[in-house]
């Protein structure tokens, strides 16, 4: 009986374990995106990522030994919407070196925005998708790719 007693116990504290870790690895980012109207036909569409605490995102340029995965954000084609440069990024950014990785790495805590310039003619929204991975200290989550579509006013 002290086995059969023993064995539940253990089974109890892995499945406890497995539940708390399950928690830590849930997605630690609010996205909100919008588009600024700049001109007559010019938008920004602006992606605002906030971050909990003790998470990070790569910058577009993250350095390191080449194994960080920066964000991409894509359009989805249309005749009628046309990028006007690259993304940029706002936000405070941070640069220093990194346990186990070679190099130093660029990265934001806390929030960034992306900003994408476009121009737009007779389009009443703006599809298309992004693609990003959040790490700790510790780990990094797998990249995620999510879709969006933005109203233009």
């Amino acid at each position: 009986m002290g086995v059969l007693k023993s064995g539940v116990f253990i089974v109890a504290v892995m499945f406890l374990a497995f539940a708390g870790n399950a928690q830590i690895t849930k997605d630690p980012t609010t996205w909100t995106i919008e588009a600024k109207k700049t001109g007559a036909t010019s938008y920004d569409i602006v992606f605002h990522l906030g971050l909990k605490a003790d998470w990070h995102i790569w910058s577009l340029k993250p350095g390191g030994d080449g194994f960080q995965l920066p964000p991409e954000f894509k359009l989805d084609k249309n005749a009628k919407v046309k990028l006007v440069g690259k993304v940029k990024e706002k936000g405070k950014i941070i640069k220093k070196t990194m346990e186990g990785v070679d190099g130093i790495v660029n990265y934001y805590s806390g929030n960034v925005d992306y900003v994408q310039s476009v121009t737009a003619t007779g389009v009443p929204k703006i599809t298309g998708s992004y693609r990003y991975q959040v790490c700790t200290d510790q780990m990094c989550l797998p990249p995620k790719t999510k879709k969006f579509e933005v109203t233009l006013k």
